[in-house]
């Protein structure tokens, strides 16, 4: 009974499965590039950068504010003169009402503006990077989930497979223990080896579903627990890549070192800002202004005064306690750092191509290997039933045998999932992951 319910489980889950959505890799690349969360927020640090790269943010543009007030005064007066008699005044209530318009604009600041402009450039590309960064680990990360999830579905089938030969086993036994020709213990051993696969098979179900959850979660998908099916079953690994190219792409395109290499030209830019201070500043400032003035006690009941201002300022910083002297020193440091980060980059870009392309070629060579053990494996099998049928052969030898093909079947599924793991990253570091969308 465990068996049947176990077998309709089976069904009924596939039967579910082929029920859902059929996802490709591109369908999971382009899913998962729209609503994944850190991507989001990548892109939205990605537009700050870019809004903040503007003229006026820069200083290029002159200000122009407007403000306007009114106020008043409201005393009384008692004047006691040398001579004469004391007089008071009570409630006396003058206003002041008026509005301005002031502008200001920087002429020359040391070529300040200038270097604020091409500095805010440089940050915004370097935002654009950064997002260009968290979408190809992302999309590393979703092929790498998607290959998993068929690897763990490979794994599967097998443990299927385990399960339909230890069925075989166990009607051979029953029959031969029918026919007087096998002992009751060799039925129940089969029947021990049979509940051992079921078990294992079911374990592999839930290391199945997990795969499944959590490429629905790098795909950021609402409903987490959605089953679907992927379109491909097999993994595929491209066998033609050549390290010398491999490497004159990293070079040139790994965004590591682009990004490293944007963080060097930003402390440039640093260091020529503070340069700056040491030149005379310029700066132009122009206004209108509009006065009315109440008097509740006076000759004149009010006065209007309006009309422009206008001035040039030209200063320049002589002495400010030796701190620009201690920022450049600083920020010069701060430019070796920036330096020596891109060197550290490279190097660990370098190596690591190096690592992944070796695994890459080993992993191609065990799948040949492996590939010709499954082939030897299978036949073994096969002469292995036909003899345990024939009773020429043991129970445990033929246990031997089919864990032989069964263990080098898996072994062929890892080794297809750590190369393909292998190519991911070789695309990954050499800034070609994007091949994998178009």
């Amino acid at each position: 009974m465990r068996l049947i319910y176990l077998s309709l489980l089976i069904i009924s889950s596939f039967s579910a499965i082929e029920a859902q959505t059929v996802y490709g890799l591109k369908d999971c690349i382009g899913i998962g590039l729209e609503r994944n969360f850190s991507l989001r927020v990548a892109r939205n640090s990605e537009t700050i950068a870019k809004n903040n790269n503007t003229k006026g943010n820069a200083g290029y543009l002159p200000s122009l504010d407007l403000s306007s007030r009114y106020s008043g005064t409201l005393n009384n007066t008692t004047s006691n003169p040398v001579e004469g008699e004391q007089t008071k005044t009570n409630g006396v209530n003058n206003t002041t009402a008026n509005a301005a318009l002031a502008l200001g604009w920087t002429i020359f600041d040391g070529f300040n503006v200038q270097t604020t402009y091409k500095k805010l450039g440089e940050l915004e590309q370097l935002g654009a990077l950064n997002t260009q960064m968290s979408a190809e680990n992302l999309i590393a990360n979703i092929i790498s989930g998607y290959y998993n999830y068929i690897q763990q579905v490979q794994l599967l089938n097998n443990m299927e497979y385990a399960m339909e030969l230890s069925k075989e086993r166990l009607r051979i036994d029953e029959e031969r223990y029918l026919l007087g020709s096998s002992s009751k213990l060799q039925v129940l051993q089969s029947r021990v080896y049979l509940n051992a696969d079921s078990s294992k098979l079911s374990k592999q179900f839930e290391v199945v579903r997990t795969a499944q959850i959590g490429l629905n979660e790098l795909m950021a998908v609402e409903d987490l627990g959605t089953e679907f099916k992927t379109k491909d079953a097999t993994i595929d690994v491209i066998p033609q890549f050549v390290y010398e190219k491999l490497l004159d792409e990293t070079l040139a395109r790994n965004t590591s070192l682009l990004i490293a290499s944007k963080n060097k030209i930003v402390s440039d830019y640093d260091y020529k800002l503070i340069e700056s201070r040491s030149y005379p500043y310029l700066t132009l400032s122009s206004g209108y202004s509009y006065n009315l003035y109440t008097y509740s006690n006076s000759t004149n009941k009010n006065q209007i005064t309006n009309g422009m201002n206008y001035g040039l300022t030209l200063g320049m910083n002589l002495f400010d306690g030796f701190n620009q002297r201690r920022s450049l020193n600083n920020s010069s440091i701060e430019i070796q750092n920036k330096e020596l980060k891109y060197a550290e980059v490279e190097l660990g870009v370098k190596a690591d191509l190096i690592s992944i392309y070796n695994a890459y070629i080993n992993n191609l060579r065990l799948i040949n290997l492996e590939e010709q053990n499954v082939q030897t494996a299978t036949e073994n099998l096969d002469i292995a039933l036909e003899s345990y049928k024939l009773g020429s052969l043991s129970g445990l030898e033929l246990r031997e045998v089919q864990k032989s093909l069964l263990d080098a079947k898996d072994r062929l599924f890892s080794i297809h999932y750590q190369a393909k793991l292998a190519e991911i990253s070789l695309q990954l570091i050499s800034g070609n992951i994007m091949a994998y969308y178009e």
